[in-house]
């Protein structure tokens, strides 16, 4: 179930690995999808949606960077971006923004990234984000009024920008979609499958990706977390967290201006 474009199968002669017979003609269309990537963005931000965006059938889905030079994130894997800013589409279905520490702050100084994110946000039919990606819509200029979630370790940090914090893991306002932490992404990504197709298109995904979790622990959540692992995992991002807080006061004051 891959789109046309986006991670398809290939098939020869008379082979078919897809009967697509059975399939509303709805379920192929042909969105363009921008994710941004940059140096020691987070990985797994970018990789559960990108496999839900892969699997919307007709769907392009660029990877893009300021250069096409390979990006480390910040595990250490290295990504190839397909297109640069320059070439992405200017219009697009949906523009997709990973976060972070130390690249999205990082990112937040970047001025080419920024006027990117605000030229392709300002017209694109949906802009989304996991993670403390919100921090770089919000460094943009993209979620002011808006409702959004991020990271827990950040979301209060939201409202330097002007958007409303919602601990909530998907956040939906309007053309905005946001997502909580990290593993956040792969709810976010199928509930944008379901936005762009149907519900039975969504849950098709979900069993091909055999999403059904059954972790080791009942540690993935603030609400739920022991109290000792909140206060390890707040002391180790104290710095980064006042240093984003700080950088968005900056840019708002020049704002303002």
């Amino acid at each position: 179930m891959h789109s046309g474009r986006a991670g398809a199968q290939q098939t020869t002669g008379k082979e078919h690995l897809h009967d697509m017979k059975e399939f509303p003609s709805s379920w192929t269309r042909n969105e363009q999808i921008a994710m941004l990537i940059y140096p020691e963005f987070t990985a797994l931000d970018l990789i559960g949606p990108q496999y839900m965006f892969a699997n919307l059938m007709g769907a392009t889905v660029h990877i893009v960077a300021k250069t096409l030079q390979p990006v480390r994130s910040d595990t250490r894997v290295t990504f190839v971006p397909s297109i640069a800013f320059e070439d992405c589409p200017k219009q697009l279905d949906i523009l997709f923004v990973p976060g972070g520490t130390q690249g999205t702050l990082a990112a937040m100084r970047d001025e080419k990234t920024l006027e990117f994110l605000a030229d392709r946000g300002s017209s694109a039919k949906l802009v989304t984000s996991v993670c403390t990606g919100s921090l770089l819509l919000g460094a943009a200029g993209l979620l002011r009024g808006y409702r959004a979630t991020s990271h827990w370790i950040t979301l209060d940090l939201l409202g330097e920008f002007g958007a409303t914090p919602v601990a909530d893991r998907v956040v939906f306002d309007r053309n905005r979609v946001t997502g909580a932490g990290v593993t956040a992404g792969i709810d976010f990504g199928l509930s944008l499958v379901e936005k762009m197709r149907d519900v039975e298109y969504a849950k098709a995904v979900q069993l091909l990706a055999e999403y059904d979790p059954a972790p080791p622990f009942d540690s993935g959540s603030i609400k739920k977390a022991d109290p000792k692992t909140i206060r390890m995992l707040s002391g180790m991002l104290d710095g980064f967290k006042e240093t984003i807080r700080a950088e968005a006061r900056r840019q708002f004051q020049a704002f303002l201006k």
